[in-house]
């Protein structure tokens, strides 16, 4: 990476540690998600005695609340209304000014986190740059390096508050403990990011024939229910459904039990990564140079190779989604099994 590349920050220029340091970052679930890994190195190489707090959204406040990461946790209500998050915001302001924070880690650089730091007159502070080409995750470890607080790579060993609950979720809709699981992940918000779900279907079965103990997993929201649906006629008991059975905490407790993730481009997909599970993302018309996943756990498929690549559209100029319709399933599984070799080697050694 270019050494040019400049964050706007004040780095903290003491010879002790900061006491405080609060981390800002709300929106998508996703977002939030690629944060983690990197706040967690910080944890880590701090010493004991610092505090680590994180300012978040009430939706997207279930994974930092249950694993073994933060101080403190604040959640502000209002969803993604600018005015509402405003307001939130200035009635949590004095519980944030009592903690007297010496470090601001601006991780989501909006006009609401820019007026936080800001009056919180922290020593030190970074702001994450929005624009850059880089992925998120790199942009969000160079954002806390900013800082003046060391170098940061990820770290996805996270230490979950109830770390037998996804199993036990599991259990109860019929995974013997034995069986491996692959999650299949159809959830790409638009139809630019949708692989067929026929050919999920036949990755499943070509996935059975070289691994005959998987079941395969689906989880997510109502946004998901027909997708899912149409899997489970596909593939009978071999799949579990936990759509609308899981909060994000508990989808996110489910997950570390997981082989593999197929999936499309959502905050599931991000959860997986995160945590060091072999993840196999399709990208469609997403920007992957932005959201794609990092580590030698992940691959990705994208559309970048093509004249319409990266499109950010929601639907397909072509009607077709020929981005991703290209990749056939057996090119996808021999994707997906080279990765979960490496992967396995890696672990092994």
């Amino acid at each position: 990476m270019s050494s040019t590349y400049i964050i706007p920050a004040k780095p903290w220029s003491r010879n002790k540690p900061p006491r405080r340091i609060l981390a800002i970052r709300w929106q998508a679930m996703g977002d939030v998600m690629i944060t983690l890994p990197y706040l967690q190195h910080l944890r880590h190489q701090l010493p004991p005695g610092v505090q680590l707090d994180l300012l978040t959204g009430e939706e997207t406040e279930g994974v930092p609340k249950n694993i073994h990461l933060f101080n403190k946790v604040y959640s502000i209500g209002g969803g993604r209304r600018f005015r509402k998050q405003l307001m939130y915001t200035a009635l949590l302001m004095p519980r944030l000014f009592l903690r007297r924070y010496d470090v601001v880690l601006d991780l989501q650089n909006n006009w609401v986190s820019r007026a936080v730091r800001k009056a919180l007159l922290p020593r030190a502070w970074s702001e994450f740059d929005k624009f850059s080409s880089r992925p998120a995750g790199e942009r969000t470890r160079l954002t806390i390096e900013a800082a003046g607080l060391g170098g940061n790579p990820m770290d996805n060993r996270f230490r979950l508050k109830d770390p037998g609950r996804g199993a036990a979720i599991l259990e109860a809709n019929g995974w013997n403990k034995k069986d491996r699981l692959v999650v299949l992940n159809p959830a790409g918000f638009f139809a630019t990011r949708n692989w067929g779900l026929s050919n999920y279907v036949q990755f499943a079965r070509l996935w059975l024939q070289q691994y005959p103990d998987t079941r395969f997993l689906v989880l997510g929201t109502s946004l998901i229910a027909d997708k899912a649906a149409f899997i489970e006629k596909e593939l009978g008991d071999r799949l579990i459904s936990l759509v609308n059975k899981t909060t994000p905490a508990e989808a996110f407790a489910v997950l570390q039990q997981a082989t593999l993730v197929l999936s499309e481009d959502s905050g599931l997909m991000h959860m997986a990564w995160v945590s060091g599970i072999p993840t196999m993302t399709l990208f469609g018309g997403t920007r992957s140079d932005w959201a794609r996943p990092l580590g030698p756990h992940a691959f990705f498929l994208d559309s970048s190779d093509l004249p319409c690549g990266n499109c950010m559209q929601a639907q397909c100029r072509f009607g077709d989604v020929h981005c991703l319709a290209r990749y056939e399933p057996a090119a996808v599984l021999a994707h997906a099994m080279a990765l979960l070799q490496k992967t396995t080697r890696q672990t092994a050694s």
